[in-house]
């Protein structure tokens, strides 16, 4: 296998042409499984299996569990920003650090699929209020000097759940 489809086994997240409430509703309930889905292909594994790299020079399945609550901490912090405030710029942060932490690099992935499961609880019931027109609103990210509308960002952490359960499931059936 390649070394692209080791990094995107689902293919690069890419904007569909139509965005509807058909899209949101697909997107809200991707967001919503994931908790579930990550735990059920984590259950069972290893210290030793938790410690194998989805790729060479990638992080291990681990920090892949420690890194999607981090990620999408971040998302609903932006998410809600974007509603309240008028194209705020955000903060971005260094994933990769974060992933080199020492509770990332060892610690339980039971604490963070607990939390992924509350966030992604709060987080949807949050989504669900959003009408079609909410997700035209905008924030501005500094590292990319571009504002991206809440659509977009919907439909790339719907995907970002997807493509790390993805490095997890494809990194196990080996």
């Amino acid at each position: 296998m390649d070394i692209e489809q080791l990094k995107y086994p689902i293919g690069q997240f890419s904007m569909p042409d139509i965005f509807d409430q058909q899209q949101i509703d697909t997107w809200i309930s991707e967001i919503e499984a994931l908790p579930g889905q990550l735990k059920e292909a984590t259950e069972n594994l290893t210290d030793e299996e938790l410690n194998q790299t989805y790729r060479p020079e990638g992080w291990t399945l681990r920090q892949v569990v420690h890194h999607i609550p981090d990620s999408h901490i971040n998302a609903y912090i932006r998410f809600k920003q974007a509603i309240t405030e008028d194209i705020p710029v955000i903060r971005p942060y260094y994933e990769e650090r974060w992933a080199e932490t020492e509770e990332a690099k060892n610690g339980d992935i039971n604490f963070s699929i607990d939390l992924l499961t509350g966030l992604h609880q709060r987080w949807v019931a949050f989504l669900k209020t959003l009408q079609v027109e909410d997700y035209q609103r905008k924030y501005i990210h500094p590292a990319h000097n571009k504002e991206l509308t809440l659509a977009n960002m919907l439909g790339m952490y719907a995907w970002h759940g997807k493509h790390h359960l993805a490095h997890i499931t494809n990194t196990v059936a080996k």
